[in-house]
């Protein structure tokens, strides 16, 4: 059964623009944040601190940190791979939440962040201990956790036994990511059941690519299985550059018309969104790969901006 309330956390100014090979002014990341606390977000992934020769498009998060509007009642995330990625996100002092990422396959952590899967759950470990330490928050995400771009299938014990792990570390949720876009909904439904129950009271969150198509599929199907947050990026952007063949994130715009349609809220603007996506695409000039912004609005099912 569906909750009637589901938590979102807006991912695109860091995920949907990690990959992109154009880059990105400092002055558009910061109107794109802008944009998300227009259409609702209250929780923004505003960029992560990583090797600038890895991941250039990143390399002015200590600037988009800098620029970033001064609100209450916004939490702010900054993902980090290692303790030196969080002292630097510490050391803005804007960032409210560092967001650690396990991985749930040795062949993917190495490319990912040089380190063996075990190891990245103990990194994720002390990246939330560093956090609560600061006086902030930390979250943690198990990467493909529901398959891997070099290893294929990823057991779905190992991935349970990596939640119980950073659940012990008292991180605010632990997330489960389709990393590449292979997941289904029989899958997701099955691996975040057991997840849920296995942390409670600990919340689970769901990051989906949209790889294959199966992107909406896969939230409506964490949703019932008990998700209780869901990662989005404007426009369906988004992408790793350490996973071969990764495509974009299911779109916020997407995610947030089909729950409110069926009487889940998101607490988000979708007109104001659309509005958002438009403006994107013209940053990005060309049209962005979601679907609700393409067709026309649906006026009776529209959410209502928070004030």
């Amino acid at each position: 059964m569906a909750p009637k309330a589901i938590e979102m956390v807006e991912v695109g100014p860091r995920d949907g623009l990690q990959n992109e090979k154009q880059q990105i002014a400092t002055a558009d990341k910061l109107r794109l944040i802008e944009r998300a606390l227009g259409f609702g977000a209250r929780r923004i992934e505003v960029t992560s601190f990583v090797n600038p020769k890895a991941v250039p498009q990143m390399a002015d998060a200590e600037e988009v940190c800098a620029g970033l509007p001064e609100r209450d009642d916004v939490t702010y995330i900054g993902l980090v791979l290692n303790r030196r990625g969080a002292d630097r996100a510490l050391a803005t002092g804007r960032i409210d939440q560092l967001g650690a990422v396990a991985v749930a396959s040795d062949a993917f952590a190495m490319a990912n962040q040089g380190q063996t899967s075990l190891q990245s759950v103990e990194v994720a470990r002390e990246i939330v201990a560093a956090a609560r330490a600061a006086g902030k928050t930390g979250q943690a995400t198990i990467g493909a956790a529901f398959g891997c771009p070099f290893s294929g299938e990823v057991s779905e014990d190992l991935v349970l036994a990596m939640a119980e792990a950073i659940a012990a570390a008292d991180p605010v949720e632990v997330a489960l990511a389709d990393t590449i876009g292979v997941a289904d909904p029989a899958h997701v439904s099955r691996l975040v059941g057991r997840v849920v129950e296995a942390i409670a009271p600990i919340p689970v969150r769901v990051h989906f690519h949209n790889t294959r198509g199966t992107g909406l599929a896969n939230v409506w199907a964490a949703v019932q299985a008990g998700a209780a947050v869901v990662d989005a990026a404007l426009g369906g952007l988004g992408g790793c550059p350490f996973a071969p063949g990764a495509a974009g994130n299911v779109a916020t715009e997407d995610v947030t018309y089909m729950l409110e349609r069926a009487g889940v809220s998101t607490g988000l603007d979708l007109a104001a969104m659309v509005e958002a996506n438009h403006w994107l695409g013209g940053v990005m000039d060309r049209t962005l790969p979601s679907m609700v912004s393409r067709a026309p609005l649906f006026p009776g099912q529209l959410a209502q901006p928070r004030t």
